[in-house]
């Protein structure tokens, strides 16, 4: 597997992100060690929570949330999915698999960093990498966020929005990652927030990890990815650990799926799930603060 490292000058000077950058190698299946990016806040000795990301984004999205978690005393972690931020690329579209996805992240929270008793905070792939994680390890986490996510097995065909999102990017002749994450908020962007989100990719080569994610998703019943996640969803119905759906309001791609979480999962039964208000797809964008204020009195709770 052909891998790229980004330069460390491409993170200089972006807009509200002077997180210090925090490495961790992991050992790939199939061979090889990949270095895994992230950054952290809060006293080392706090409950750990682990801020996913999905595509096309990395970290930085959760530059608003972290330092909300960190002033109420947890431990709050922003890994890069291999492919993607800081964490090392592999160069080839073939190389990544949603299989692939799960061990890697599987390997950073578990092997590198040893996380336990865990808060998953998952959104959009964080969730579909994350919720997977919950049901195969139980016994590392404490709690579930989900926040516009979801678990898809190919049972049930993704809404027109999501599917018009695919084709845009697998036709992509460039594939501009800040106007993607900019469609998908309420607020807009400046254009140094938009540069920062293509600020991994000093060009087309280092993007294979975005191009690949929308047709990892699952979309019929028999693919590669189905049954697994069909037996995750088997798990985590069953799962007495606490599961808050915190969706945005303004969502067309994953809105539909916090009322079918809310009643599916037994770890959700009783809490007083948020709706974030005037928030689309991305809404650590859009209302970070909000969200982070949610998660924390979750925790604390």
């Amino acid at each position: 597997m052909r891998l790229l490292r980004t330069p460390e000058d491409r993170f200089s000077d972006l807009p509200d992100f002077d997180f210090d950058p925090r490495y961790a190698e992991i050992a790939d299946p199939h061979g090889g060690l990949i270095r895994v990016g992230y950054v952290e806040a809060g006293p080392a000795d706090g409950p750990p929570v682990l801020l996913l990301h999905g595509e096309p984004t990395w970290s930085y999205l959760y530059r608003k949330m972290l330092p909300v978690l960190a002033a109420a005393g947890l431990r709050a972690i922003a890994p890069d999915l291999v492919g993607f931020g800081r964490s090392d690329k592999p160069g080839d579209i073939a190389d990544h698999s949603y299989a692939r996805h799960v061990a890697w992240l599987r390997a950073f929270a578990f092997e590198a960093l040893d996380l336990h008793d865990v808060t998953l905070v998952g959104q959009d792939w964080g969730g579909l990498i994350g919720l997977r994680l919950v049901a195969e390890n139980p016994d590392r986490f404490a709690r579930v966020v989900a926040a516009n996510t979801g678990l898809p097995t190919g049972d049930a065909d993704m809404p027109p929005s999501w599917w018009a999102f695919h084709d845009a990017v697998e036709n992509a002749q460039v594939l501009d990652l800040g106007r993607f994450v900019q469609s998908g908020t309420k607020m807009k962007l400046s254009p140094d927030e938009r540069a920062a989100y293509d600020a991994p990719y000093p060009n087309e080569m280092y993007k294979a990890g975005p191009r690949a994610m929308p047709a990892l998703v699952p979309t019929r019943p028999d693919d590669p990815a189905s049954e697994a996640n069909r037996a995750a969803w088997k798990t985590l119905t069953e799962l007495d650990i606490p599961f808050l759906c915190a969706f945005s309001d303004s969502d067309p791609i994953t809105g539909p799926m916090a009322p079918i979480l809310r009643r599916s999962m037994k770890g959700a039964a009783g809490l007083d799930h948020p709706t974030i208000t005037d928030a689309g797809h991305f809404l650590q964008e859009d209302a970070g603060v909000q969200l982070a204020e949610h998660i924390a009195r979750f925790v604390r709770a």
